[in-house]
This record gives C-alpha cells, structure tokens and sequence, in this order.
C-alpha cells in the first residue's frame, strides 16, 4: 500500500471523495481526470495508472476500515506542505457534482483532522469552490 508516490494518494483522496456518497458520478469522473490532466503533481500519471488506482481504492474503500486506511496513507505519503492541496483537491471532486452530500462532507471533516489543517485555510479553499461552481441566477 506504501509504494504509492504523492500523485498516486492523491489520486486515492480524490477516488474516495468521488465514491465517498455511493455514487461515483461521471462529473465527479470527469472532475479527477481533468485535475490529474492539469495538476503539475500528476503530469507523470498515465490514464491508465489513473483507471488501476480507481480499481484498488474502490476495493479499499469496501473494507471496514478503508476510509481511515485511505487518510492515514494520504497523511503517510503526501508530504506535509501538500496537505492544503490533498484537501483542495478533495474539495474540488467533492463539488463537480454542484452539492456536497453528507458523506463527502464527513470525509472532508475527517481529512481536516487527519490532516490537523488549520480553519481558516480551511475556510478559504472551501470558499474558492463555492465561488467557482457557482451557477448563474440569470
């Protein structure tokens, strides 16, 4: 579980946020992709190493403990000065979908604490979703 680099736990993070609902949608899909198509930390991961850490989270995510094995292996992998973007990009799967459930919203609670990210960078990434994936009232 450990050969994971930092682009492969976070692809795991983002995996798990998209499924964390029972759903994995295909704007959350579509979100993932695009975020490992333009994040300089996965412009070494293939589509194909994409698909296969899909396959190998989803199974994680069906044991008992796989969303606390998942954080703990983000915590563990991800270096310390990336844990603000482990929870941005999180945050950015979490809303492709235009509404954050509730089991996305207790695992970005449970990465926060994870991950002892302080509240107002917190609040300022979650800010930043909102603002971008805000929907047009005209």
């Amino acid at each position: 579980m450990n050969a994971l680099d930092e682009a492969g736990a976070l692809s795991y993070l983002m995996i798990a946020m998209a499924a964390a609902d029972g759903q994995f949608s295909e704007q959350e899909f579509a979100r993932v992709a695009s975020i490992c198509d333009t994040l300089p930390i996965f412009d070494t991961m293939s589509r194909d190493t994409l698909v296969a850490h899909a396959n190998a989270c989803t199974q994680m995510m069906d044991d008992e403990d796989g969303i606390d094995n998942i954080l703990t292996l983000v915590r563990e992998v991800v270096p310390a000065r990336l844990y603000e973007t482990a929870y941005a990009v999180a945050v950015e799967v979490a809303a492709a979908d235009l509404q954050a459930r509730q089991e996305e919203l207790r695992l970005l609670e449970m990465l926060r604490d994870k991950l002892g990210l302080d509240k107002l960078f917190v609040a300022a990434i979650e800010h930043s979703a909102r603002v971008r994936f805000r929907l047009s009232t005209a």
